[in-house]
């Protein structure tokens, strides 16, 4: 493979809008899923099942967090030198990073099935109501994550080299044979939240064989032997080096999300069943920093590969109206259809109208989040992936005291649960806007 197209070169929006729309696609796809997923599972086997599969959230993000996290580093590794077309660096690095993300698949699969009920049961004192369908769905649903792992992998691994439209391709793939299995063994075949989970590890799987066998045709450099399948530590060290810092700062938010979905859970099983919906059409909302982020970390690091540091400054003021500009108008829809949004869900209606104030308020706060999420791709590109773990806790942290100080108050109640967004967000805007303008993250990290 003949390294020639990167994104080095050209005008750089050009570049973050192309490669950004298929990320953001994608994320969306997947975004849908999971809301039909919700959608089906709510309305053909109860609020109790619906709740059962939303608080398992927050604790399954765990892993997710090591997967993206680490494939994230090494993606960030492959995409240097492939700025600086090192083809065989580019392979090395590769065929390094899915051999570590398998078995950290594997890891995590055998100790989610081992550690699920104390899990739930005392760390997020879920319902006894709905803790065995809690149980059945989460341990059903960690049997796939060794495909979720290497599907992510793959796909990190494609962006690097600038190919994010591969990506759109296996999530349609994966999200319409995950619905189509949906309706199959939930609403026909009636197997609950198990056949949720089993709809879901079917099309990971499928995901992750059609990445392999796409980036084993397209790219010759990525037709791997078993031989290239090596264990070598210096570059599982460069892996880590960028990727823990990310998987750290998911873990966290994650470690977050399950304090506040305690708080959630404290409320009663209808708060946790309207927070559960009022998550998922959330999640809309922040598709397009999430995706400017990821085309960023790409974007800087092929640019530091080539020694262009200046391109990153101009693509960063590019990526950041192009951020802002989306989420406002995602955050306008959300603001004028919440009301039928949530009818497709099932709730009852107490659980509406808790669902329909969080919505409102969350699609004001989230702005803030475009307007600094994307930097941090800038960071993780150059190597300083540890900044946004930092910001991250401490958003996050402000947000868990926020929720557990005024859960009971005459001020917030349990309007905090939606609410404590705009305190968190503002100190990582602060935080994150402070560091950028620093000039720090220039002291680049170029691994080997």
């Amino acid at each position: 493979m003949a390294i020639t197209k990167t994104m080095t070169e050209g005008a750089p929006w050009k570049h973050i809008l192309k490669f950004s729309l298929p990320v953001l696609a994608g994320s969306l796809l997947q975004q849908l899923y999971n809301t039909v997923d919700t959608i089906i599972v709510g309305n053909f086997s109860g609020q109790d099942a619906l709740s059962a599969v939303g608080t398992t959230g927050s604790f399954a993000f765990l892993f997710l967090a090591i997967a993206i996290g680490f494939s994230a580093g090494n993606g960030v590794v492959v995409a240097q030198h492939y700025g600086a077309k090192d083809e065989k660096r580019v392979r090395e690095n590769a065929a390094t990073g899915i051999l570590f993300l398998m078995v950290l698949g594997l890891l995590s699969a055998v100790i989610g099935i081992i550690v699920a009920r104390p899990a739930f049961t005392y760390l997020l004192n879920v319902d006894r109501s709905i803790i065995g369908l809690t149980l059945v769905y989460f341990r059903w649903y960690c049997l796939g994550l060794l495909f979720q792992f290497g599907y992510n992998i793959f796909s990190s691994i494609l962006r690097a080299v600038g190919d994010s439209a591969a990506t759109l391709y296996f999530l349609l793939i994966s999200s319409v044979l995950n619905i189509g299995l949906d309706v199959l063994f939930v609403a026909v075949f009636k197997w609950g939240v198990a056949g949720a989970a089993v709809a879901t590890d079917i099309s990971q799987l499928a995901s992750f064989m059609a990445a392999y066998y796409y980036m084993k045709k397209k790219y010759p450099v990525f037709r791997f032997k078993l031989g290239d399948y090596k264990w070598d530590s210096e570059r599982i060290a460069a892996t880590v080096r960028i990727g823990f810092p990310i998987s750290l700062q998911l873990i966290i938010v994650s470690f977050g999300l399950t304090f506040i979905q305690r708080a959630v859970n404290g409320f009663g099983k209808v708060m946790t069943a309207s927070f559960t919906v009022g998550q998922r059409i959330e999640m809309y909302l922040n598709l397009p920093c999430n995706a400017l982020q990821t085309t960023l970390a790409t974007y800087t690091g092929q640019n530091i590969g080539a020694g262009k540091k200046d391109r990153i400054k101009i693509g960063v003021r590019q990526a950041f109206i192009i951020s802002l500009l989306m989420t406002l108008c995602i955050s306008a829809m959300v603001s004028i259809f919440a009301d039928k949004l949530i009818l497709l869900f099932g709730l009852d209606e107490q659980a509406t109208v808790y669902c329909l104030a969080h919505l409102r308020a969350v699609a004001m706060i989230n702005i803030v989040l475009s307007m600094y999420i994307p930097l941090f791709g800038v960071f993780q590109g150059t190597g300083h992936s540890g900044i946004p773990t930092i910001v991250a806790t401490c958003a996050l942290g402000i947000r868990v005291i926020v929720v557990y100080v005024f859960r009971y108050s005459s001020i917030f109640g349990h309007t905090i649960i939606w609410w404590n967004g705009i305190f968190g967000f503002g100190l990582g805007f602060m935080i994150t806007w402070s560091y950028y303008l620093s000039g720090k993250w220039k002291n680049t990290r170029f691994s080997r």
